[in-house]
């Protein structure tokens, strides 16, 4: 096979790949030998360069010449289908795998080796062969990347929609959530002052039923002491309600009213921010409870005229 090798080498092809196409394809044959070569191009990328040993180097040789039941001298076997010579019958069994060509004869022909002007055109045929598979290589794998990249970008895209329209939900979410907040403290505000305007009806109904009798009317009464009775001697009380922020709020209440009613009216018109508080007074120094809220004004000693302290709790 030596000769089929250095062929191959002086074509361009390295030792390695040279011997393993002639082991392969068990043939002297440099067309069979290149035509193994480009079909295996992208296996032979990473070959091992080093030279390979080849087993079957005897089945790969030509046979010896056999005569013929005529007489004549066996030289080659002949393609019938497309005339092609052959020297070993492994150079036959490839051609036919290959080809599928069936109809094969012996031939007293003997296949001659490649002159120097076929073994360039082999080169050229070869170059153009090799060339055109790189550019189809190269054409496949630029079409296999721009797959990818947009593959790349719809799969970005798609992750970018589902997460904005996932924001979009739950920004509608908190935004219905603060509605009904809102709603719902707008209505339970609304209940507590219908229920201090139901509480002064009823109260103002109860004490306009009560006859009153005219002061002059009563006998004369041995002088009683000074001490002012808070329950009788007033309706109102005007109160002065300072802020944390240091403003003040001055409003007028009943004296029949609760705390509780100072406090919603607190909550509704102060102007130092929101958030929880209490109620204290500084003469006599106390701090209003949640069990003062529903105690009348004038029980707590504030009238007719008193200041409120608003502090943070």
């Amino acid at each position: 096979m030596s000769g089929t090798v250095d062929t191959l080498i002086e074509m361009g092809f390295s030792k390695a790949r040279a011997e393993l196409a002639v082991s392969k394809t068990g043939s002297e044959d440099i067309q069979v030998a290149m035509d193994w070569l480009l079909s295996h191009e992208e296996e032979l990328e990473n070959i091992n360069e080093t030279p390979q040993a080849t087993d079957d180097s005897a089945s790969s040789q030509a046979p010896e010449t056999q005569p013929s039941p005529e007489g004549q001298v066996v030289r080659s076997f002949k393609c019938d289908d497309c005339g092609k010579l052959f020297k070993s019958q492994d150079e036959v069994e490839f051609h036919a795998t290959k080809s599928g060509h069936e109809h094969f004869s012996e031939s007293t022909e003997e296949k001659k080796p490649l002159t120097e002007e076929e073994k360039k055109e082999q080169l050229a045929k070869i170059e153009a062969k090799l060339k055109q598979r790189r550019m189809e290589r190269e054409a496949r794998e630029k079409q296999e990347a721009l797959e990818k990249e947009r593959s790349r970008i719809k799969s970005g895209k798609e992750l970018l929609e589902a997460k904005k329209k996932h924001d979009e939900i739950e920004m509608k979410k908190l935004v219905e959530q603060r509605k009904r907040e809102k709603e719902e403290e707008k209505l339970a505000r609304q209940r507590v002052k219908e229920q201090i305007e139901q509480d002064k009806l009823a109260r103002k109904a109860k004490f306009s039923g009560q006859p009153m009798e005219a002061p002059q009317a009563q006998p004369a009464a041995p002088p009683q002491s000074t001490a002012p009775k808070p329950s009788a001697s007033y309706s109102e009380v005007m109160l002065q309600i300072r802020l944390t922020n240091g403003s003040s709020l001055v409003q007028k209440f009943g004296a029949k009213e609760p705390l509780s009613a100072v406090r919603l009216y607190v909550e509704m018109n102060r102007k130092d921010g929101e958030g929880p508080f209490s109620l204290m007074t500084n003469y006599p120094k106390k701090v209003f409870g949640p069990e003062d809220y529903d105690v009348p004004l004038e029980s707590l000693g504030l009238g007719p005229r008193a200041t409120l302290i608003v502090s943070k709790s």
